[in-house]
């Protein structure tokens, strides 16, 4: 295929899920033979990202053939970042479309041309087309390394991630500790730790409780998912379709004491291990590499079918004073 393909990004200094996906999304673009690459503002890669290839600068000339990928949250009233070239709006979290647009919704994005939107989920796909039912939208779930994440020999306990919700994850936690049916059983709370021990933690753990709030998707719980944990807890709202799986209990928002009992009542099943698998094989089957890449290079063909020029491209860090707070965790 002609033409390169730039993801707009971010240098997090830690893991970031949304820029992960980035690089998962290059990686595949390349095995099939495509030039893609991350747009830097500055040629530093932190090394969390590893050896993924990169330009840098805060403008960028592009040609006819290349195609830019946007976040959702840099879209500006009256700004086209790129005039004339093939861009998308690569949406991971539909709850984001109008970070900085405090313009009528009919304006959206106004650029030239228009640009096709990809995002993670069905709930997302739904959410964008209504409000845009001129965009194109495709959905492409974000891959998840079947092996990076796996079962432990041993599982045991629950495994919980607060950052969306740290209070409740810290409620929860305790509700967990003091109820007879759960006291006995390990709670790991998943908090500032580095990768290898996120994956450990997973890996180790009976149960994750959910705690996704306002997504598009949910990457943790397809990680829990491969590393045979059944799932309790929210949807996040865009995790909707993760529920679907066997091994998977949504329970309704703000209800800490139900997400206890169903957990208790997880833990007094005689076929959690069968679950477990159940779960790792539904997400492998959805959200691997292998079950991602076409999703990916289809929603890139239909790109490379609109109109494209020459042009000189703005990063999208010009307009970071604009971002929601934390967005790129440069802090």
């Amino acid at each position: 295929m002609s033409g390169r393909v730039l993801y707009a990004s971010f240098a997090t200094p830690h893991l970031s899920g949304g820029v992960e996906v980035h690089l998962r999304h290059i990686a595949l673009l390349r095995a099939a033979g495509v030039d893609a690459s991350l747009w830097l503002p500055t040629p530093e890669v932190p090394a969390w990202m590893g050896q993924v290839p990169v330009v840098s600068g805060p403008t960028l000339d592009v040609g006819a053939d290349d195609v830019l990928l946007y976040p959702e949250a840099p879209v500006v009233p009256g700004v086209d970042p790129a005039p004339g070239a093939r861009k998308v709006v690569f949406n991971q979290n539909h709850f984001y479309t109008y970070a900085t647009w405090d313009a009528p919704a009919a304006t959206y994005p106004g650029w030239d041309p228009a640009p096709s939107v990809w995002t993670v989920s069905r709930e997302s796909v739904a959410v964008i087309s209504a409000l845009h039912p001129d965009l194109a939208v495709h959905r492409v779930p974000p891959p998840v390394d079947p092996d990076l994440f796996g079962p432990a020999e041993v599982q045991r306990g629950v495994a919980l991630l607060p950052k969306k919700r740290p209070h409740e994850g810290r409620l929860l936690e305790r509700l967990l500790e003091v109820d007879a049916r759960t006291a006995g059983e390990p709670v790991r709370v998943i908090a500032d730790l580095p990768r290898t021990e996120v994956v450990r933690t997973l890996a180790e753990a009976r149960v994750f409780v959910s705690l996704s709030h306002t997504d598009s998707f949910g990457l943790p719980v397809v990680e829990a998912m491969l590393s045979g944990c059944v799932v309790v807890g929210y949807d996040g709202g865009g995790g909707a379709e993760l529920f679907e799986a066997t091994g998977a209990w949504r329970v309704p928002e703000q209800r800490p004491l139900l997400v206890v009992d169903q957990v208790a009542e997880v833990l007094t099943r005689g076929d959690l291990d069968d679950l477990g698998a159940a779960n790792r094989a539904w997400a492998l089957e959805r959200y691997s590499p292998a079950a991602v890449a076409p999703a990916l290079v289809d929603a890139l063909a239909a790109v490379r079918r609109t109109p494209g020029a020459a042009t000189t491209a703005v990063h999208p860090s010009r307009w970071l004073d604009a971002m929601p707070v934390g967005f790129t965790k440069t802090g």
